[in-house]
């Protein structure tokens, strides 16, 4: 099979799987340190979200980690087919989240005028 870039068990798929974990371990910080997040299900919906990806990426690091040390070949068919739908799925899901979560935040920033209640609220940034 031919090697495909990022794919599993190369040095540029540890990479991508270790930036996903980074990313989602920033989102889940920052939407948590927000004050009132679990009041609103699409926030809670992409914490899940998030911690799925975190799972998923931290799972297919050690794969690649340990493909590479051991100099295993992680190149077939099943496999690849195996991590793309869970990447697929993954993806699926935090795009979902991530756009019901702004959806959220522009209904009530410019819909509901919820910042002229509370001016304390940057919604400006």
């Amino acid at each position: 099979m031919k090697e495909i870039i990022g794919g599993p068990g190369t040095v540029s798929g540890l990479l991508l799987r270790i930036g996903q974990f980074v990313f989602a371990a920033a989102s889940i910080s920052v939407m948590t340190s927000a004050i009132g997040f679990s009041t609103y299900t699409s926030f809670c919906y992409l914490i899940a979200s998030m911690g799925l990806q975190l799972l998923w990426s931290f799972g297919l690091a050690c794969l690649d980690i340990y493909a590479l040390r051991r100099k295993k070949d992680l190149q077939n068919p099943v496999l690849v087919s195996l991590f793309v739908v869970g990447d697929w799925v993954t993806a699926m899901l935090s795009l979902a989240a991530a756009c019901s979560s702004a959806g959220v935040v522009v209904l009530y920033a410019r819909d509901m005028n919820f910042c002229k209640i509370h001016p304390e609220l940057p919604c400006s940034r």
